[in-house]
């Protein structure tokens, strides 16, 4: 499946900024079942300083703030071709050891609610994917999709509590719990091609998870599916904080509203 994807984020400040400067993780990855076909990023109210790739092999892209901007837009834009592989990526390749992903972070951090999450899974089901699958159905019962409960800083553990979640909660459940249970697990941001619409106000977050024999197998637990060519990997981390598609600081830039824009559709 050919996709194509524009990605609009604008910035308004109320006072003019003196600083500022932009971590992007905004370029999707060529892998086995995706090729980027072509991709521009274009930046206006800033410049591009340079671009590296990080340890998780995602493309990172740093853009300062030009001294005085009210008005920051990012845009990116290209096509990327997908095929269904049924959520297997294969073998673990980059420059962090699979053993890196077994490591918790303060969003994903493995506490009571998440031991009593996987209770039981192991003598339930005896497959690891299976199991996967199942800690996926367990966490979206427990953990009901719902805008608004939630915000970026809210760790696994306060999900659970809470009770409700969007795609980033039920993502940091996934990853704590799949951790508990032995597999090494990591965070995807990227996109989605949406059956009943175009435009979308957020990027999407999914899960992968390694499995003996396998490699990584990418989990949707929002959807409850493994991601199938209407998804687009742009960047993973141990948690949303390495995978954010923006994140940075800036200086004098106060009352900041922030709007995004994006569009995937089949090309």
């Amino acid at each position: 499946m050919k996709l194509s994807i524009q990605h609009t984020t604008t910035y308004r400040f109320a006072a003019p900024a003196t600083y500022g400067l932009q971590q992007l993780r905004l370029t999707p990855k060529n892998h086995n079942g995706q090729s980027v076909g072509s991709w521009q990023m274009a930046v206006q109210g800033g410049k591009v300083e340079t671009s590296f790739t990080d340890q998780h092999r995602n493309e990172v892209t740093l853009v300062s703030l030009s001294p005085g901007a009210t008005d920051v837009t990012i845009t990116c834009q290209g096509n990327v071709e997908t095929a269904d592989n049924a959520g297997l990526i294969g073998k673990h390749a980059g420059f962090a050891p699979l053993w890196f992903y077994q490591r918790s972070t303060d969003l994903t951090s493995a506490g009571q609610g998440v031991r009593a999450l996987i209770k039981g899974l192991r003598e339930d089901v005896d497959e690891d994917v299976a199991r996967l699958h199942a800690l996926s159905a367990r966490i979206l019962s427990a953990v009901p999709y719902e805008i608004g409960r939630t915000q970026a800083g809210t760790t696994a553990e306060q999900a659970l509590t809470t009770s409700a979640g969007v795609c980033q909660d039920h993502t940091h459940i996934f990853l704590a719990a799949a951790r508990a249970l032995g597999h090494p697990a990591r965070y995807v941001s990227g996109y989605l091609m949406m059956n009943d619409r175009v435009h979308q106000d957020a990027s999407h977050a999914w899960a992968e998870a390694h499995v003996t024999g396998l490699g990584w197998v990418g989990f949707d637990i929002s959807n409850g599916i493994s991601p199938d060519p209407r998804y687009v990997r742009v960047a993973t981390g141990l948690d949303y904080a390495e995978a954010a598609p923006i994140s940075g600081l800036h200086y004098g830039a106060e009352g900041e509203a922030m709007a995004v824009d994006i569009q995937v559709a089949q090309q």
